[in-house]
């Protein structure tokens, strides 16, 4: 119900019908109602949805991780954009609305540069995640500069450690110290980035561990 507070002329506070008045700084203001909108999304949508806020959450747990990582490989859309479009095609599972990711699945970098060969992850004590590959350098355009994305992801957390270039492609090993995940399982990945930051290699999985 309105008020009129000036006399018939004037203006009027509260709803009228379809109408709404006001006053805003000493000015008075009618407005029309907005109509009342009823969206009932379809099965479909929910679905899509539902693998949208999961992957969402994963990825905003990387910070910008992902948007260098899939920089390169974007095409009209952003890094972030690209990487979410490439793990809700590949990498998420399940019937709604029960979703996961598939850890193995995921890309963190993405590109043409080689990859790292014979990569391997290792728990070690003092909540260290020990990284070891051999050396391609000279392969395709792979260089003894190349630097190495090490990349550390805890789903209870839901929280990220990386590194994006600590140790070089000839250096064959490097360590990532997650103790702030002591006793929690982690998914673990890495991937390599030309010492310009043009050339990107798509990240290899290097399995689920738990820090110790």
């Amino acid at each position: 119900m309105g008020t009129i507070v000036k006399g018939i002329l004037g203006g009027f506070s509260g709803t009228i019908g379809t109408v709404i008045g006001g006053s805003w700084k000493g000015i008075d203001y009618m407005r029309s109602q907005p109509s009342k909108k009823s969206f009932n999304p379809t099965q479909n949508q929910l679905e899509q949805q539902a693998k949208f806020r999961l992957v969402i959450k994963f990825l905003g747990s990387m910070g910008g991780l992902v948007a260098l990582g899939f920089g390169n490989i974007a095409n009209q859309m952003t890094g972030q954009n690209s990487a979410m479009s490439y793990i809700l095609k590949s990498a998420v599972t399940g019937v709604y609305p029960n979703y996961t990711i598939l850890y193995p699945q995921v890309l963190i970098s993405r590109g043409e540069l080689p990859a790292a060969l014979n990569p391997i992850a290792v728990a070690a004590a003092g909540g260290l995640i020990n990284f070891s590959w051999t050396n391609n350098a000279g392969v395709g355009k792979a260089k003894a500069t190349d630097l190495a994305l090490l990349v550390v992801y805890c789903e209870d957390y839901n929280q990220c450690i990386y590194t994006t270039g600590s140790a070089a492609r000839s250096a064959g090993t490097d360590s990532l110290n997650v103790s702030f995940f002591s006793g929690k399982t982690v998914q673990t990945y890495i991937g390599f980035i030309s010492a310009d930051g043009y050339d990107i290699a798509s990240s290899i999985f290097t399995g689920q561990h738990t820090v110790l």
